[in-house]
């Protein structure tokens, strides 16, 4: 965070940003960081499960892209195509500072030879710092609402770890840990008061977006498989 400064229209004038997904810019990411804001955006696509902070052991919400680092097993994902592409990958290499954007000009996304403009000919923001503007304003925005749901779940102890074990056409047996989901068991176990103080915050919903995620996990492993297929 040494290297960040404040977006300015002059002194950034030629600065412009590469386009797509690249490991770069950050879309390498196994399990990207996502609030509950897009959760009913990514369930078609992705699955979303807690994990822990390992500096601070605060949990976070997450979208899987794959299960190796660098895997993009997310229809479209290698092409920057994906039906949606979380915001924490949106704004890659723009931060909120105070009322204002700000950025970290040594991001490889970053250059006098990219194809997109940070801003046009008379000064006034690009369509890609207005599409950054509306991602950095939905994750300010989403990380409250995210925190409230996270601490509203863990008081009514509905958090639990799951444990995947996948085995793929190629002998190759993954497992993935330290990941938590929500309990059906004790969703279902609720009173009634408690369902519907959830669903009036909106909880509620995200919670089901969160279990009905998990069938994405055998829609990765699907195309996986299908990729090993078409190497042979």
């Amino acid at each position: 965070m040494t290297n960040i400064v404040a977006l300015n229209t002059e002194t950034h004038k030629d600065l412009r940003v590469q386009a797509g997904a690249s490991a770069r810019y950050g879309d390498a990411q196994r399990f990207v960081p996502v609030a509950v804001n897009e959760f009913a955006f990514l369930v078609p696509h992705y699955p979303i499960f807690f994990a822990k902070d390992p500096s601070t052991g605060q949990f976070y919400a997450g979208a899987m892209f794959g299960f190796r680092p660098g895997e993009l097993l997310v229809e479209g994902a290698g092409e920057g195509d994906a039906p949606f592409r979380p915001l924490d990958l949106v704004r890659q290499g723009f931060f909120v500072a105070d009322e204002n954007i700000a950025i970290d000009p040594t991001h490889p996304r970053f250059g006098e030879n990219g194809p997109i403009a940070l801003f046009e000919e008379d000064g006034q923001p690009s369509e890609a710092i207005r599409r950054v503007q509306w991602a950095l304003g939905q994750l300010k925005s989403g990380a409250e609402a995210t925190g409230s749901f996270i601490r509203e779940l863990l008081e009514l102890k509905l958090i639990e770890p799951i444990d995947i074990s996948l085995r793929f056409d190629d002998g190759e047996k993954v497992q993935l840990d330290g990941l938590y989901t929500i309990s059906r068991d004790g969703l279902n176990e609720l009173e009634d008061a408690q369902v519907v103080t959830l669903f009036r915050k909106g909880h509620l919903q995200a919670a089901h977006c969160m279990t009905l995620s998990l069938n994405q996990v055998g829609v990765l492993a699907r195309r996986r498989n299908e990729r090993l297929a078409a190497k042979l």
